[in-house]
């Protein structure tokens, strides 16, 4: 369920109001008998509460409060209804097992991993016999350790294999190759309206930037690659599998998908917002473009077969002996798929029907759905939403026309059971219809009916607020009361303080330490300077090693927030100085630290998926605090501070211009300070005068008088020094054109 976030506060603050309006009219009523037209209260009061728990039960399954165990209701339901589809009997599975592993090496003398001649007998068996279409869930990237002739000899019995998928790997963190490689074959996998559709919807996530591939031996006698990579839900469980992927403008279709398509080379396919055609098919596909499998039962339920008894058969067979495989036709008119389950090459992965369950079999369960055209599909977030302010209402009304326990418990018994009979009911229609949003309104719908039952014969706002608080905790409560906006994710645009700090050479520092001394100095230099930030208001977003990252004016709006990160940074600077003396005792080393502040809009808020997020920042503002950071390192500061900060100071603070900075990443120029308490600006007035004059200088391209200025500043004052050196290279080899900008060349 996804509802954009203005809908999901309009619900929040209907459930408010109506919550209200209901206590206001049950407080200012008397309590009345069922004999003197209480109907009209009772209806309205049914309606109020039956909305109420609708509403709240949606916004806690919009929030994704219910989506964890939402997810164990479901695995029950898919657990509890798998059975064998109509072409379950069509897909069989050879597995390298431990009996086949036992066979190799006492009949053969082989240990794993096996030549790859002997998976010859297994497609010669598969082809004798005639199978549609074999798929091996096996990636051979690396040749084979028994020399070329062995992977020219697979690659040849692949080449007379019809309908041959091997295996590839398609990632975002993992593999070497970032380009299809000219010497295998491109995809013959097209999809139509793929890249309008992939530019309209959420899917990047299809897009691989990285790609493991097989030896040329393989990939170019194959009929086509399928991707095995996938990720589970957000509870390691697999219940969903994208179809495709995409990589360097190649489709590549997941073994499921490649298996299907190597024995039907002719069917066209096409993608539309909810659909993937498959010629005449439509496959549903969710919202993040994958497909919601229909388990056909536990691990097994698909036939499978011992490597080591295909291989004996067909060699067997060759001989014109007795095969172990007697039936003929095991394999005819099959999809074969090759994996491997003996306990040391398991390939578990987690699934509805059992945690015991191959990848391989994750495979053959997405061929099964698209033979069948049965996977399921997301039930249409407003039929969920109706259905579930429908049960509210009904239940809430019906409970309140309940004249005594008797009744109560008959209503109750007959409601509770109703959603669990309509999910298992949408599930055999092929929908996943959420259980617990519907559940939840029901039980809020009916408690709070009986409370407020109560409510009419003297304890009206005792039992209303009871009712809630039972179900939810009174800081969930404040916060969705206060702030309900801040339990979903996205952000807002602010303009911030950006305080941005790193520790010089902390590399070496590091080096120099163990990891339990180097534990203790950076939490003590971590904890003091958060402490600072902390006491100036300002908000810690994370910490990057020895890293900091903070902002000021959010969550809470801070007038001063400029004056207060600068405040922060030198304060910052002043406890560094303070711990120098004694961390230089400890380690040899002084500790220095460089700051960037800037001052800007960006987007703040939760950021993340629905499960896990941080409060943190995004935007162009960040990244130049980011980058003032770094320049530092140019002027020999510590401290630093854009034009748009320093526009924004109050009198408490003073500050020297120190250049005008191209920095990386941004076309325009900024100016930028080095700030400073007044006291110490007064004792250096001087010095910083002349500065300024050879600063000017430098702007205007007079670089001989910006020597002179600088010469007798350079051996104490680091900007000086450094300016000092770029105008004597600048004035020998005088730039053509000249716009008085410092050009940084490195972050």
């Amino acid at each position: 369920m996804h509802t954009d976030h203005y809908t999901i506060g309009r619900l929040f603050h209907k459930a408010r109001s109506v919550i209200f309006l209901s206590t206001q009219i049950l407080e200012s009523r008397p309590a009345v008998s069922y004999h003197t037209g209480l109907m009209p209260n009772k209806v309205f009061h049914g309606l109020g509460i039956g909305v109420s728990a609708a509403v709240l039960a949606l916004g806690l399954w919009s929030f994704g409060a219910l989506d964890k165990f939402e997810a164990k209701t479901w695995d029950w339901r898919a657990a509890g209804l798998a059975k064998p589809g109509a072409f379950t009997g069509k897909i069989r599975l050879i597995f390298i097992d431990q009996q086949s592993l036992d066979w190799a090496k006492k009949e053969n003398a082989l240990s794993w991993p096996w030549p790859r001649e002997l998976y010859k007998p297994i497609l010669d068996f598969c082809r004798r016999q005639g199978a549609k279409a074999v798929a091996f869930d096996m990636l051979y990237t690396e040749p084979s350790a028994y020399g070329v002739d062995d992977d020219r000899t697979f690659g040849a019995a692949i080449a007379r294999t019809t309908g041959f998928v091997n295996t590839i790997f398609l990632g975002r963190e993992t593999g070497q190759t970032t380009t299809w490689p000219t010497n295998i074959p491109a995809s013959p996998v097209k999809i139509r309206n793929l890249p309008a559709w992939l530019a309209a919807g959420n899917h990047n996530r299809l897009v691989m930037p990285q790609a493991i591939f097989p030896i040329p031996e393989v990939a170019t006698n194959t009929t086509l690659l399928g991707n095995v990579e996938a990720r589970p839900d957000s509870d390691a469980i697999f219940r969903r599998m994208p179809l495709f992927a995409v990589f360097d403008r190649q489709v590549v279709p997941a073994l499921g998908l490649a298996a299907y398509l190597a024995a039907a080379t002719n069917e066209t396919l096409s993608i539309e917002p909810s659909w993937l055609r498959l010629g005449s098919r439509r496959i549903p596909l969710d919202r993040r473009g994958k497909m919601i499998m229909r388990f056909r039962g536990p691990s097994a339920t698909h036939r499978r077969f011992s490597a080591a008894a295909v291989i004996q058969s067909e060699l067997k067979l060759q001989a014109g002996a007795p095969p172990p495989i007697t039936d003929p036709l095991a394999f005819k008119d099959c999809y074969v798929f090759v994996g491997c389950n003996a306990p040391g090459l398991l390939d578990l992965r987690p699934t509805p029907v059992g945690r015991i369950y191959t990848g391989v079999e994750i495979h053959a369960t997405v061929l099964d759905n698209l033979l069948a055209i049965d996977p399921l599909r997301d039930a249409p977030w407003p039929a969920t939403a109706a259905l579930t302010l429908l049960l509210g209402v009904l239940w809430g009304m019906a409970t309140l026309y309940c004249r005594n326990t008797r009744d109560t418990a008959i209503v109750f018994m007959a409601a509770l059971p109703i959603p669990a009979i309509l999910c298992v009911g949408a599930y055999t229609q092929g929908f996943w219809l959420p259980f617990l949003v519907q559940e939840a309104a029901t039980a809020l719908a009916l408690v709070s009916a009986v409370l407020v039952n109560y409510a009419t014969e003297g304890r009206q706002k005792r039992f209303i607020r009871g009712a809630f608080k039972q179900y939810l905790s009174e800081d969930v409560i404040e916060q969705i009361v206060q702030h309900p906006e801040s339990l979903q994710l996205g952000g807002e645009q602010r303009a911030l303080s950006i305080f941005f700090s790193d520790l010089q050479g902390f590399t070496s520092i590091a080096e120099g330490l163990n990891p339990q001394e180097l534990t203790t100095l950076l939490n003590e230099y971590l904890t003091a300077m958060t402490d600072i930030i902390q006491d100036e208001g300002g908000t810690v977003d994370k910490y990057e090693g020895d890293a900091i990252i903070a902002f000021w004016n959010a969550p809470l709006a801070q007038d001063d927030h400029a004056e207060r990160a600068v405040c922060a940074a030198l304060r910052c600077q002043d406890a560094l100085a303070e711990m120098r003396g004694i961390v230089r005792a400890r380690i040899g080393k002084d500790l220095l630290m460089r700051i960037g502040l800037n001052t800007g809009p960006v987007v703040v808020g939760n950021m993340g998926s629905r499960n896990r997020f941080n409060y943190t920042i995004l935007g162009d503002a960040a990244n130049l605090a980011s980058r003032l950071e770094g320049i530092n390192k140019q002027f020999g500061t510590y401290t630093m501070i854009s034009e748009s900060t320093h526009a924004v100071l109050g009198p408490a603070f003073a500050a020297r211009e120190i250049s005008r900075v191209a920095v990386v990443g941004r076309k325009t120029p900024v100016r930028v300070f080095e700030p400073m308490r007044p006291e110490a600006w007064a004792a250096r007035a001087g010095d910083f005068a002349r500065f300024a004059e050879g600063l000017s200088a430098f702007y205007e391209g007079r670089f001989a008088e910006a020597v002179a200025a600088f010469d007798p500043l350079q051996a104490k004052d680091p900007p000086a020094g450094a300016y000092w050196r770029k105008c004597q290279a600048l004035h020998s080899n005088p730039p053509a054109a000249w716009d008085g900008v410092w050009v940084m060349t490195e972050k």
